[in-house]
């Protein structure tokens, strides 16, 4: 009878372990897949202790049940862990793997040594086999393990039900029970069935709640997915309900137009907010009396002096509605276009258009006209402005990419785009230079450098005389600064004014840096190209006495494609 209890564990365990790889799918926890590929290992192992019919092949079935004790239950608590999104060191990892490790290793040296069992020997005289053991030390320590992992589960099963709104509840229940199970029969099997281990069974019912859990996370990775596209972007927000109105999740920008959703927990009902569920509610009241229509979807929420567009639409699972998915997206513009149609005539909008067209055409054939300006004076200049520029823009993507730009530096797109705009101007000032000097093949005197270094100051008063009629003043002053100042120091030993630190703009600091690596990596009249390698080592030596050091992150995260565009160019 017991043969016949361990053979249908370890084939239900089996053809459980091919159900799940039959739903499997990329994302799910990897930790879940090995769970599923080692119970059956173990159920073996049980299966075949029980048709041993000798001490040794009872002892090698052993060993194989061991490896649940030791390895199985420490994935499953790493599982648990990621489930209940705790993160967990990898040292921690680390140290669990070798101290599992070490435990199973002990159960080898038994018939060697007393470590884990000192004395055992095989009863083959009742309805089943029976091992009979005197255990040594490391069988308690075994037991200590299994409590170890057993607690650890546990607390953070709590800790999520405490602590973690975004958890969904249903799951972390069904990790309670998955957990106390197991332990149950582990420790306490033996006292109701004698003659057979609880264990295996224990496991095939785990593995069956685990099949309902990856069913609840395939349900949420519709979720998952959206919400992740959504905060890539960081431009549309995201919330979705199941059939009931139980909340099941939103992104990060949902949450800062909609706080009240921080309040709200997985897979509890909306109406735990009675704002949202005031606001919401009926939005999707009217979605459902009117699914088809596309316009009977869409609800506008007014907010901060700006207006969002909720859409609203069904969450499928296949063929079948799951929920509700409603995306969130700033509609102040279009909606201030719509009133401006409504408040002014056709001429007037039309005016409105061809100026504003005027002005950024105009700003964009000034910046190509100056720079080509300089290229017809100097040949190298003009391969200069356009290397340049190309290295502000790649120092400025390099910031933007950064979690934390360094303070100070005001990283909104309108400052980006005019400083990106400005560069190619940075030496318009050479316009002014004599031909003698500007063409002159080898190093400055000191009296031809000083003449040359006047070239700041009066970039900044030519861009200031054909910008100064601009509307556009943000990109004036950007532009002004850029040619004035992108030879001063931070530790105030530049030119023309001898500025020090942060008395730089930030657009021009950020423009010496790309400035001077062009400097040191361009073949010039006067000098052969500087090695990538040699260049860095100059630009790093210069950080805190030339350059801002707070750029100095900035400009490692650039360097890579600084070096592939200039490699480019060669």
């Amino acid at each position: 009878m017991s043969n016949t209890y361990y053979l249908i564990t370890f084939l239900l365990a089996e053809l459980l372990t091919g159900l799940y790889l039959f739903v499997w799918r990329k994302n799910y926890d990897a930790h879940m897949t090995m769970i599923f590929m080692l119970i059956p290992v173990v159920n073996f192992g049980y299966m075949l202790f029980s048709r041993a019919d000798t001490e040794e092949a009872a002892l090698n079935a052993t060993l194989i049940t061991y490896m649940g004790g030791c390895f199985l239950q420490m994935i499953i608590m790493f599982m648990v862990v990621n489930l209940c999104k705790i993160h967990l060191n990898r040292w921690v990892k680390l140290f669990f793997l070798f101290f599992s490790g070490g435990v199973f290793l002990s159960t080898l040296t038994i018939g060697s040594r007393d470590w884990f069992y000192k004395d055992f020997y095989l009863d083959q005289s009742g309805a089943s086999n029976v091992l009979i053991k005197e255990y040594g030390f490391m069988h308690h320590v075994f037991y200590g393990l299994v409590i170890v992992y057993f607690v650890l589960s546990l607390g953070a099963i709590i800790y999520a039900l405490l602590r973690k709104n975004e958890v969904s509840r249903k799951i972390l229940i069904l990790l309670i029970v998955s957990e106390v199970v197991p332990i149950a029969a582990f420790f306490g099997g033996g006292s109701v069935f004698p003659q057979i281990e609880l264990i295996p069974a224990s496991y095939v019912f785990t593995q069956i709640i685990y099949l309902v859990i990856v069913y609840l996370i395939s349900f949420y990775d519709v979720i998952e997915t959206a919400v992740e596209t959504m905060a890539e972007s960081g431009s549309a927000g995201f919330i979705t309900f199941d059939l009931h109105r139980g909340y099941l999740g939103s992104n990060e920008t949902a949450k800062e137009i909609l706080p009240d959703l921080k309040t709200l927990t997985v897979d509890l009902p909306l109406k735990r907010s009675t704002f949202l569920w005031n606001l919401i509610s009926p939005w999707l009241d009217a979605f459902e009396s009117h699914p088809e229509k596309a316009e009977k979807n869409n609800f506008l929420y007014e907010k901060d002096g700006k207006t969002y567009r909720f859409n609203i639409e069904w969450m499928a699972g296949g063929k079948n509605k799951r929920g509700y998915q409603i995306f969130i997206e700033d509609d102040t513009v279009d909606q201030a276009y719509i009133k401006l149609l409504d408040n002014f005539n056709n001429d007037l909008k039309t005016q409105v258009a061809e100026k504003t067209a005027h002005i950024q055409e105009m700003h964009d054939n000034l910046v190509l006209s100056m720079a080509t300006m300089v290229e017809s004076r100097d040949n190298s200049t003009g391969g200069h402005i356009r290397r340049t520029s190309e290295g502000v823009r790649l120092l400025i993507d390099a910031m933007k990419g950064m979690p934390q730009p360094p303070a100070g530096y005001p990283m909104n797109e309108e400052f980006c785009r005019n400083l990106i705009k400005a560069a190619p101007m940075h030496d318009l000032g050479k316009i002014a230079v004599d031909d003698a000097i500007l063409r002159k093949p080898g190093r400055f005197t000191p009296e031809e450098y000083e003449i040359m270094k006047t070239h700041a100051a009066e970039g900044a008063r030519i861009v200031h005389e054909i910008l100064k009629s601009t509307d556009d003043e943000s990109f004036k002053v950007i532009a002004e600064n850029v040619a004035h100042y992108h030879h001063e120091r931070w530790d105030g030993s530049g030119y023309p004014d001898k500025r020090k630190g942060d008395k730089i703009p930030p657009e021009a600091r950020i423009m010496a840096v790309a400035d001077v690596y062009d400097a040191l990596v361009s073949k010039r009249v006067y000098k052969e190209s500087m090695s990538f390698e040699k260049a860095d080592a100059i630009i790093m030596e210069g950080m805190g006495s030339q350059f801002d050091p707070a750029l100095e992150p900035v400009y490692l995260a650039a360097k890579p494609k600084l070096e592939s565009y200039y490699s480019s160019t060669e």
